[in-house]
Order: C-alpha cells, then structure tokens, then sequence
C-alpha cells in the first residue's frame, strides 16, 4: 500500500476517534440535566407528600377550633338556661345546644377520617424519605462518576487532537485537504476498502480499469460513485 494511504488510514483513525468522543463529550450535559432531572423529582415527590400532611394538620386544627367554639356557646346558652324564666326561651337554647352538639358529633368525626389519613401518609413518608435518601446517593456517585468521564473524555481529545495534528502535518497539502473534505462530507470515512471490485463506502461496483488502478496501487483513486479514496487490503 502506498506510503500516503497508510498514513491516511491512520489520520482517519485518530479522526474517527475524535469525532465519536466529541459526540460522547455533547451528551454529558444531557445525561448531567437527566440526573437532575431525576434528583428534582424524588424532592418534589417528598416535599407533595410533606405538603399534604400539613394541610392535614392545618384542617384538623381548624376543626379543633371549630369544636371548641361550638363548645363555648354550648356553655354559654347552658348559662342563660340557668338564668331564663321562659320555658320558650328555655327550649329554644335547648334546640340550639342540641344543634351544636350535633355540629361537634360531626366535627370529631371529620377530626377522625383527618387523623387517620395523616396515620398513612406518615408510612407513605417513611418510604418516600428512604427512596429519596437512596435516590440522592445513586444520583450523587452517577454525577461524580459523570464528571470523571467529562474530564478523561476532555483528556482524550487533547491527545488525539495532538497525534491528529502531528499526523496531518506529514501528509501532502492537497491530499490532506481533499481527504478532509470527504471525511467531512461522507459522516463515516473518506478512505475505504475496495473488495471484489466493490466500494466498502457506498457498496457500488466500480469500473475494472478503477480496480486495475487501485490494485497497481501506483495513484490515489477515487470511487466514481461516492468520490471515496480506495485501497486494496
């Protein structure tokens, strides 16, 4: 193989690596804003069911005060009975006392169904706590292992981007830039292989003096189907 095709073969490998790490490089905010993502939503799971079980208090003090007040004119309309001489006045607190009562009958049990919900959302709490606490850990060690990978992926491409550079410079001008202009057309490689007369890049037969030329291996030779750079294993 000719000396320039060997040395292409190995600019389009370092390429190729390249170009595959960059695109691993780009998905990392992604996969960063994913972790987040997941992260944000165990909290808002915890803090929806923390919210629920204060508006559950705040409901039940609510018809704590309620009872009570209801308590108090209790009382109080037991004091006027005391002191009234009307019987119509006396029935009429009567009717009244036995209205509240009733109101507080209900309140309690409104109190109960509040306090029983509050009782199974303190179990749904301590599942939801300890999924959180293990989702805060697993996405904590997969963001540090995420920045590992951001920082060797960068280390990578330092490298290749120096081999890279140092092999471009040995390679003719015009060739280089017609190779570059291929690999960058082409999205997967400008030089392929030519097997039984067929482009491995477009899987085209090529013409027999193509394959006569590139066999010689005397000549750079392109596909006259894709424009690719052929050789022969």
């Amino acid at each position: 193989m000719q000396a320039e095709l060997e040395q292409l073969l190995v600019l389009q490998n370092r390429q190729q690596k390249i170009r595959h790490i960059q695109t691993e490089i780009k998905t990392v905010p992604q996969q960063r804003q994913n972790l987040e993502a997941q992260l944000a939503a165990s909290v808002a799971a915890l803090g929806a069911l923390k919210s629920k079980g204060q508006h559950l208090e705040m409901d039940r003090k609510k018809l704590e005060l309620d009872a009570g007040t209801r308590r108090e004119s209790i009382n109080r309309l037991k004091t006027q009975q005391y002191e009234t001489r009307k019987n119509d006045e006396f029935r009429a607190m009567g009717n009244e006392i036995e209205r509240y009562e009733k109101e507080i009958q209900q309140i309690e049990d409104q109190e109960l169904e509040l306090m029983d919900q509050a009782e199974k959302l303190k179990g749904e709490l301590a599942v939801e706590d300890k999924k959180a606490s293990a989702a805060r850990d697993s996405i904590g060690r997969q963001m540090a292992d995420l920045e590992e990978k951001g920082k060797t992926l960068e280390s990578q491409l330092n490298q290749l981007t120096a081999e890279r550079t140092e092999l471009a410079g040995k390679v003719e001008e015009e060739l280089l830039s017609r190779f570059e202009r291929l690999f960058a057309s082409k999205g997967d490689a400008a030089v392929v292989a030519l097997e039984h007369e067929v482009c491995t890049g477009c899987h085209m037969k090529v013409t027999a003096q193509t394959a006569h030329r590139v066999k010689n291996g005397k000549e750079i030779v392109s596909c006259e189907q894709c424009g690719r750079i052929l050789y022969v294993e």
